[in-house]
């Protein structure tokens, strides 16, 4: 068998979607080459020009995954949660049947599994629904996403799933401010990516391993994460 990456992570460019409450980040550009050329760095015939560019983010934007501390007040920051937390066995879960501002409980999940062939002991759990593909870059994909039922999230951490990943920017429905997804989330010390894509190339694939370390960031809330899925063909 042949060994597959797929780029679980979404594109970050200047001013994506963002969930309902945050801010879209900012990306331009900061220095040229165009520019730097007249600090005179290098020599006449050879000069040594640069480009840099600003980025002013959230933690939360694009494909990320959610600190303890983002839910639970005194829960950890994400440089002091354990970095073998961010990678491991995982499998996709094919819930596609589910509508726009839909819910995903227990039976759902327990019908997925079964589909999948894999029984969840310990895995990452990722949940296809098709949303980023129906309908990203507009941002209806911001008020359209599904959301995981407080049972359901509690079936994913009675098996040790330990995270869980799903497309769009919330485990939660956008029509639903109770959060109850976040909630158990906090209350069962498991925690969750958010804004994964191309889960589709994962659907029926079975076991695979599933890599999303986030930037060490000092008190951070969350994290972008680069995200990817290792799979045998």
């Amino acid at each position: 068998m042949a060994e597959r990456i797929v780029d679980l992570t979404l594109e970050i460019e200047d001013n994506i979607p963002s969930h309902k409450l945050f801010q879209s980040p900012i990306i331009t550009s900061h220095m040229t080459h165009e520019q730097t050329i007249h600090l005179g760095l290098g020599v006449p015939e050879d000069p040594m020009t640069f480009a840099t560019s600003y980025i002013g983010t959230l933690d939360h934007i694009g494909t990320h995954v959610d600190a303890y501390v983002h839910v639970k007040p005194g829960g950890d920051s994400i440089e002091q949660m354990p970095l073998d937390m961010f990678f491991g066995k995982a499998v996709c879960l094919d819930l596609t049947h589910i509508p726009d501002l839909g819910e995903i409980d227990v039976a759902d999940l327990e019908e997925a599994e079964k589909k999948a062939g894999v029984r969840i002991d310990g895995h990452i759990v990722l949940i296809n629904t098709g949303l980023h593909k129906r309908h990203y870059p507009d941002r209806k994909v911001c008020w359209s996403n599904p959301g995981l039922t407080a049972a359901a999230t509690h079936w994913l951490a009675d098996r040790g799933s330990k995270l869980h990943g799903v497309e769009g920017p919330s485990t939660d429905r956008p029509s639903d401010n109770l959060f109850p997804s976040h909630r158990v989330c906090r209350d069962r010390g498991i925690s969750h990516y958010e804004w994964l894509v191309n889960l589709e190339e994962l659907v029926g694939k079975g076991e695979f391993m599933f890599y999303g370390l986030p930037l060490k960031v000092k008190g951070g809330t969350g994290s972008p994460v680069r995200a990817y899925a290792v799979i045998n063909e």
